[in-house]
């Protein structure tokens, strides 16, 4: 009887890049040899994938979907914008959209061990990246459940941008009218375009604060202003970081002279309900992924060398 470790399986994923039950299983058929393992993953067409792994993937798309109270949003990335608009690959972004709705999963490494169809969701993933050529990665999703009477709100951006927003009423009527409808759907829209960091400038916690304060001491150092007014200058900087930063705060981007707050504010007059935003998620693509920048000269000069 074979034996292997969870550490062999782990060393075996990292080499191949393979989905844990196809390293299992191969571990089990080479009574635990991973250099064994690895030739029978490769003889089954599953390391193949394993050779893209070290490739950087920050094209792809965001994917969004709300089915009753619930909203999701799912970063998938490949390695060029050509592969983003394959009809493969969009469908598979709306397949995960659809698929997290109901997923238990709570982060990347459970949502991969997912069945999905006949398969694992890991697995999908590498016959995806086998048929189109590219490395292919679900790198992160976001969901956002609303209890009691309300609407979560989504909004993708031409793939880039995935917003959900979530809105709160005290009256269940208030939900079916137009106007809150309106509202949420603006929301997510300003959302998008604003890109807020917090929701209620309360949120904004002193580590945040004083790293934004040393950005702004360096800042007016490089200005040129004077030693004696820098801390007044931030001191007034800070006092507007909400503003800035803070939803509830910003000022409505299809209407400058309201502030998000003064525009729900305006729509509980309307529907005689108060309305309360609970909570918005914004993916940004390729958000911290370090891109790959490819030089012409320096790749000739490494194939040029003796």
């Amino acid at each position: 009887m074979s034996t292997f470790s969870a550490k062999d399986v782990k060393e075996l994923r990292e080499k191949t890049g393979a989905g844990m039950m196809d390293c299992k299983k191969a571990l089990t058929e080479s009574n635990g040899d991973i250099e064994a393992a690895v030739d029978y993953l490769r003889q089954k067409g599953l390391a193949a994938a394993a050779k893209k792994a070290s490739r950087v993937a920050a094209e792809g798309l965001v994917g969004g979907a709300v089915e009753g109270n619930t909203g999701v949003l799912v970063e998938i990335n490949c390695e060029t914008d050509f592969v983003a608009k394959n009809d493969d690959f969009k469908q598979f972004v709306t397949q995960m959209s659809n698929h997290i709705l109901s997923s238990s999963a709570t982060d990347i490494a459970g949502l991969k061990e997912d069945s999905m169809g006949s398969a694992t969701v890991q697995k999908t993933v590498e016959e995806l990246t086998l048929k189109i050529g590219e490395k292919i990665d679900v790198r992160r999703f976001v969901k956002r459940s609303l209890s009691g009477d309300g609407k979560i709100g989504s909004y993708v951006h031409t793939g880039k941008i995935g917003v959900l927003v979530e809105v709160k009423a005290d009256k269940a009527e208030a939900t079916k009218a137009p106007e809150f409808a309106e509202l949420v759907n603006d929301l997510c829209l300003h959302v998008a375009a604003a890109a807020p960091t917090f929701l209620l400038a309360s949120e904004i916690d002193e580590d945040y604060k004083q790293r934004e304060a040393k950005v702004y001491e360096a800042q007016l150092v490089e200005q040129g202003k004077p030693e004696n007014m820098i801390p007044n200058i931030i001191k007034g900087k800070l006092n507007k970081l909400a503003s800035e930063i803070c939803l509830m705060d910003q000022k409505f981007v299809k209407n400058p002279d309201l502030s998000v707050s003064a525009l729900v504010k305006e729509v509980e007059g309307k529907l005689g309900a108060k309305l309360e935003i609970t909570g918005f998620d914004r993916l940004v693509l390729g958000e911290g992924i370090e891109k790959k920048e490819d030089n012409l000269a320096d790749e000739v000069a490494k194939m040029t060398k003796a």
